[in-house]
């Protein structure tokens, strides 16, 4: 089997956590021919992601697991919060796990701050990514934390080649 990688991201509402997951995949996708993964965590519940009075809304608002099958795309409505071992099975074959959120899961991470870093994150991060907003004199820093610029997308994706975790 081939090694299959892992990283998570992390950060305050507004950050520039989706803008950076989605500039990262396109050029592992398009520039790096790899597959790419993507799990996105909504803490609030706030995600919708079907239509009342549709088919799909329907059966997943019965309470079942719901897979909705067409010639370009398959989705799947869960009722459970899965774990991340269940949520690789289901992706089945890629090459990197971009996963936006869930800071408790046990995965490499790199945080994302504009403006001010909220020291809370501290504990979380493997790596920070920021923007010239933030003066890093002005934060007393965890020795070896690497610091990554959030517009560079290149130097993110080495830091991913080189410290995500194998699933």
């Amino acid at each position: 089997m081939k090694k299959r990688l892992a990283v998570a991201f992390t950060g305050p509402s507004s950050s520039g956590k989706t803008t950076l997951i989605l500039k990262v995949a396109r050029r592992l996708i398009h520039e790096n021919g790899l597959k790419v993964a993507i799990v996105k965590n909504d803490p609030k519940d706030k995600a919708r992601f079907d239509v009342p009075g549709k088919d799909s809304y329907k059966f997943s608002d019965t309470g079942a697991e719901v897979i909705v099958t067409s010639p370009t795309r398959t989705t799947y409505f869960s009722q459970k919060q899965q774990s991340l071992d269940e949520i690789i099975e289901l992706f089945g074959d890629f090459d990197i796990l971009l996963v936006e959120g869930l800071k408790n899961l046990p995965l490499p991470r790199i945080s994302i701050f504009r403006e001010s870093i909220d020291k809370e994150y501290l504990p979380y991060m493997n790596a920070l990514a920021i923007d010239g907003s933030i003066n890093r004199i002005d934060y007393d820093l965890p020795q070896g934390l690497d610091v990554l610029d959030l517009n560079n997308e290149s130097t993110v994706i080495e830091w991913i080649l080189n410290h995500a975790k194998e699933v």
